[in-house]
């Protein structure tokens, strides 16, 4: 197989957004051209149609790239004057805009790709007929580009500079590999990404509800979705509570002095939620920590009593821009799993290892263990934003690391990742089809017990100040959930399943004991349906799979007369089973949480 340099790729995809944007202003000539990059997997142009496209017109529009590519077109750079340029692009406002920029600034916020600082030269790219501006690189000429490894794929709206006061144009996208292999093997994954969407199945199998009433990023969780969420939460808190955390409850609202204090109020920003009573200021918590410092605050701790862990699933609120929400894995509504332990210094290591070894046990269950990495995220070289002290921060890097060697953690330092008040431990695990979430995370604080004044009486009758772990091992509630659906593809474990069995009788006549199966079950906690209704059996196998149903219970003349069932699961008939067998079974897997 022919080894291509990503970037050559670049260069690739670079070139098609050009020839993509030469034959849309080919057949509709009054078209204004915004900008079109390279973008993971491809590229996209941003175009200003008189002609609206329509995703139906793709094959039409790759077919004439094809052509250009076949007339093996160089891609040839110049650079040309202010003046000149302009004049170039008279009939393009959006390129005029980008002309001014370089002028002015020496580049562009858009592409900085266009960047001709200190010149008073712009870079443009002759392609046949279509010149666009632009610094490169490219191919040299258009036979480079194998024509049957690339692919048009969607249309989407974007607004100009990606700012609601500007105009809406087009984007269309594109993807491109070095070979039609690759580009197959790509199509046949985003095909099964598409079939897990956790919007489509999310609506399909009634477990949550995005409504325009309540608000983008406001999610509504269904019954059968909040069966899932309790059950992570129940989990959650199985982990939790033999370690010694302790559940607590804060307000989903604080003043805004809390969050001056903390330092959320300025890191947050326009981010916040804000809510003006009758005689205070009040902010929607962006985090829960502030509230836990005052809870520890409020007691007079001594050495013996540390660590102190509290465990609170508690939803906070970030008002996100709306172009970035999606289903539940971008919302304004976030449930964090969360946990706030204080300790003193030597006992980070050992807090640090419990957490982790949650953490391993948590996604072990869930199958997402293999291939994980951690991210040991510390300040980069530009130490402005940061809260705290160097010593501070030093230790904290310092103890964070200790504890990940010590974890044999598979990990790697990232400068400039760390948050605002400590560096970081981020879990990155991979769902079913191999794509990388951001998950768990341990965070190191020696800044807020500071800003709070926090303290605890250690064994020498003195104040020392505490250090906290911040840690959230699903992230949040939502996110996770919406990942665990695409992970599954909808088809749940059975411990997690909102309905984990049918029982189906055939006729009438078996209806009777159809009934009994369905109460033993019931009784002993089984989430069990009773589908007695006159449909065909095949029809309710079809819709059982359909709505992923882990235990299928099919009843006819043999399964009476042995009180027994015929069990259907995974796609697969499994054959007669006895009825009391069945639950053993049932619960036991239930029990491992298999």
């Amino acid at each position: 197989m022919l080894y291509m340099h990503n970037d050559d790729l670049h260069k690739i995809r670079h070139s098609l957004a050009h020839l993509l944007a030469s034959v849309v202003l080919e057949q509709d000539p009054g078209a204004k051209l915004g900008v079109g990059p390279v973008v993971e997997n491809g590229f996209y142009y941003d175009i200003l149609t008189t002609k609206p496209i329509s995703e139906n017109q793709l094959p039409a529009l790759e077919n004439k790239i094809r052509a250009l590519i076949k007339k093996n077109l160089p891609f040839m750079q110049e650079n040309i004057s202010i003046a000149q340029a302009r004049e170039l692009f008279a009939s393009q406002p959006f390129k005029l805009e980008l002309i001014s920029d370089i002028e002015t600034k020496g580049a562009t916020s858009v592409d900085e790709s266009l960047k001709q600082e200190g010149k008073n030269v712009v870079s443009i790219y002759k392609t046949g007929r279509f010149t666009d501006l632009c610094q490169g690189p490219h191919v040299k000429h258009s036979g480079e580009i194998k024509p049957d490894a690339f692919k048009l794929t969607k249309l989407a709206g974007a607004y100009w500079r990606g700012s609601e006061k500007n105009a809406m144009l087009t984007r269309v996208y594109g993807v491109a590999f070095a070979t039609k292999k690759e580009l197959d093997g790509h199509l046949t994954f985003e095909a099964e990404a598409q079939r897990r969407d956790h919007r489509k199945l999310g609506k399909e199998l009634g477990l949550f509800t995005i409504s325009p009433l309540v608000g983008a990023g406001l999610p509504l969780i269904q019954p059968k979705g909040a069966i899932v969420r309790r059950g992570i939460e129940q989990f959650l808190w199985e982990l939790h509570k033999e370690k010694g955390h302790q559940h607590v409850w804060t307000p989903h609202i604080a003043k805004e002095d809390l969050y001056i204090t903390s330092g959320h109020a300025e890191k947050f920003g326009d981010e916040l939620f804000r809510v003006q009573g009758k005689e205070e200021k009040f902010i929607m918590k962006p985090m829960n920590c502030p509230h836990h410092m005052q809870i520890f605050a409020d007691n007079q701790f001594s050495y013996r009593d540390m660590p102190v862990r509290y465990f609170e699933p508690a939803t906070v609120y970030r008002d996100e821009k709306s172009g970035q929400l999606g289903g539940l894995t971008r919302v304004r509504s976030i449930t964090q799993d969360d946990g706030h332990l204080f300790c003193s210094v030597d006992q980070i290591q050992k807090e640090v290892s419990t957490i982790v070894g949650i953490i391993k046990k948590f996604y072990k269950t869930f199958g997402m263990m293999d291939g994980y990495w951690v991210s040991l995220s510390v300040r980069g070289e530009d130490k402005s934003g940061y809260l705290g002290t160097e010593q501070a921060w030093t230790a904290a890097e310092h103890a964070l690391e200790t504890a990940a060697k010590y974890n044999k953690l598979n990990y790697k330092r990232v400068e400039g990742e760390a948050v605002f008040y400590g560096p970081k431990l981020d879990f990155m695990f991979k769902d079913a089809i191999g794509r990388p979430w951001q998950l768990a995370t341990i965070q190191c604080d020696f800044n807020l017990p500071e800003r709070f004044n926090l303290s605890f009486t250690n064994n020498k009758g003195e104040k020392e100040r505490p250090v906290v772990i911040h840690r959230a091992i699903s992230g949040s509630l939502e996110r996770f959930m919406g990942i665990l659906i695409e992970h599954f593809a909808g088809a749940f474990p059975l411990w997690l399943a909102p309905v984990q069995a049918w029982v189906m009788p055939i006729g009438k006549k078996h209806k009777k004991y159809a009934k009994e199966v369905y109460k033993l079950l019931a009784e002993a906690s089984i989430r069990v349906e009773l589908k007695d209704d006159n449909e065909t059996i095949g029809k309710k196998i079809r819709e059982g799979e359909k709505q992923k149903i882990p235990y299928m219970l099919i009843i006819g003349d043999k399964e009476v007369k042995s009180q027994s069932v015929a069990v259907r699961t995974k796609g697969k008939d499994k054959g007669p089973l006895k009825t009391k067998k069945l639950l053993a079974q049932m619960q036991a897997e239930i029990e491992k949480k298999k």
